[in-house]
């Protein structure tokens, strides 16, 4: 059902297009908007990984400096069937994480220190899995068509003044269709844009679940990081917030409103999505737990040992010492 609401999104945002086009009437200016857009997707298209790993300033690292962070990474992938992805860590307090990348094979995926300072072990395996369903759902070269079409749109709209008043154009609806153009068309774009984000994020959600094997981790990690979120500031977010669709939790508010105006569901509908998975119980997590790397407690659940996290109440404040190895005071690897 996920799936065909995308497509029928990327279809209402591709006939948005074609009808802005018919708006403007004008074949010469909708010809060059569309290839200077397409010009300027395309170079994104191939390179909007490396952009918004640079912007956020993340540092890659192994299995060397992390090694129980890029452990749970390898073995989530395992899990899912996928290429190891590369991995990165942001040193940002606060807890968030995103993946990128435009296929499988060339996928990244990146949690800030923040993340693993303030969840546990199972929670930020929640996470990863998360992300890693992203890429598997090939979401981000679907963001990356919308982010195309929706360039293209508004760049239609900005050119709409110089060539919808012409009156070669054969514009069917004159200075209305100009307006209509400016205005009305990109804004809608928007709306789609934001409907299709929303979109995926359910269906990751419910496949990172898969991927860890217990929805409670993943609904759990979504509590604290949406209440971590609300009062930690991310500056790099707030100079870019066009990357805030990528982030599991929009980093730049805490969003209460469910509604055409957010990139991202309501973190409850997400959670209560989550627990009525948990009680259907998870196809993939015997599986997943047969699949997993033994580097976990044997007495614990699931594919990384402990009990199932639950949801808390409180936020949390970043352990002492924790499943990372390491005291927050004193940090070492890559971000200190």
């Amino acid at each position: 059902m996920n799936m065909m609401r995308t497509a029928m999104l990327l279809a209402t945002m591709t006939a948005l297009f074609m009808g802005v086009g018919y708006l403007i009437g004008g074949s010469s200016g909708m010809t060059i908007a569309f290839l200077i857009a397409a010009g300027m997707n395309l170079f994104s298209y191939w390179n909007a990984d490396k952009m918004v790993l640079r912007m956020n300033h993340a540092v890659e690292v192994d299995e060397r400096n992390t090694p129980e962070y890029y452990a749970i990474v390898r073995g989530l992938a395992a899990n899912a069937g996928l290429p190891m992805p590369k991995v990165y860590l942001i040193d940002n307090p606060q807890p968030n994480a995103f993946a990128t990348g435009r296929n499988p094979e060339n996928a990244a995926v990146a949690a800030t220190t923040g993340l693993l300072q303030r969840l546990s072990h199972e929670e930020v395996a929640a996470v990863m899995a998360h992300e890693l369903a992203h890429v598997q759902n090939r979401d981000t070269l679907i963001m990356t068509i919308t982010a195309t079409l929706a360039g293209a749109i508004s760049m239609l709209g900005n050119f709409a003044l110089f060539f919808g008043g012409n009156r070669d154009n054969n514009n069917p609806l004159g200075f209305i269709g100009v307006l209509v153009a400016m205005i009305v068309a990109p804004f809608a774009a928007m709306l789609v844009q934001m409907a299709i984000s929303r979109t995926r994020e359910y269906s990751a959600d419910r496949r990172g679940a898969e991927i860890c094997g217990n929805p409670l981790w993943l609904a759990s990690a979504l509590d604290k990081i949406a209440r971590n979120v609300k009062r930690i500031h991310n500056p790099e977010a707030e100079r870019n917030p066009a990357m805030a669709p990528l982030f599991i939790i929009n980093p730049l508010s805490g969003e209460r409103m469910d509604n055409l105006f957010s990139t991202h569901p309501n973190t409850e509908n997400r959670i209560a999505a989550l627990q009525a998975m948990a009680n259907e119980g998870v196809p993939a997590q015997r599986q997943a737990q047969r699949q997993a790397p033994q580097q976990s407690a044997p007495s614990g659940e699931g594919p990384w040992g402990g009990r199932p996290a639950q949801p808390q109440q409180q936020p949390e404040k970043p352990s002492q010492s924790g499943p990372w190895g390491r005291n927050p005071s004193g940090p070492k690897g890559p971000w200190s």
